[in-house]
């Protein structure tokens, strides 16, 4: 089976995010998403949420599994067999950083990483960007699934109370 993984924060998902793993789906078996656990950041929704929105929204794929870790990428890979990573690329500010971790995660076990060129639409599009603009009352609905975007905006209102 051709396996490989998306990983990232996802706090919260976006169209963005889905547009690279709705992607990745049609050319693998399965795609893990690794909802990536970083104890030094306060998301916005907790890991276990981030987890249930993902399934949500990519459940008509039929491939896709969604899972938690803490720790190195490349241990995850290890865990599960999956031989490669599936990143999007913004812009070329993205490649720099991005290229860097992937010749670092291939040296470390030889994992690859194969880079997906964004979608046009989604260029510009970050969940910090997302929550900063709904945080100020600015529409972001077309930015995310319908069903992520009333939770974001029902968890900005429970932070405003």
């Amino acid at each position: 089976m051709r396996r490989a993984v998306c990983p990232g924060s996802f706090d919260p998902i976006t169209n963005g995010h889905l547009d690279i793993i709705a992607r990745a789906s049609k050319l693998y078996d399965v795609v893990h998403v690794a909802v990536m656990i970083n104890k030094s950041k306060q998301g916005l929704f907790t890991v276990d949420e981030r987890m249930e929105m993902i399934r949500e929204v990519t459940g008509e794929y039929g491939n896709v599994v969604v899972e938690s870790h803490h720790g190195l990428l490349v241990d995850f890979c290890k865990e599960r067999d999956i031989p490669a990573i599936v990143k999007g690329l913004r812009a070329v500010s993205d490649f720099d950083y991005e290229l860097q971790m992937a010749q670092m995660n291939n040296g470390l076990s030889g994992v690859e990483t194969l880079f997906v060129p964004t979608n046009p639409t989604y260029s510009f599009l970050s969940s910090s960007l997302v929550k900063e603009v709904a945080a100020w009352g600015g529409d972001v609905s077309h930015l995310l699934p319908p069903t992520v975007h009333r939770a974001l905006v029902q968890r900005l209102a429970e932070k405003a109370d």
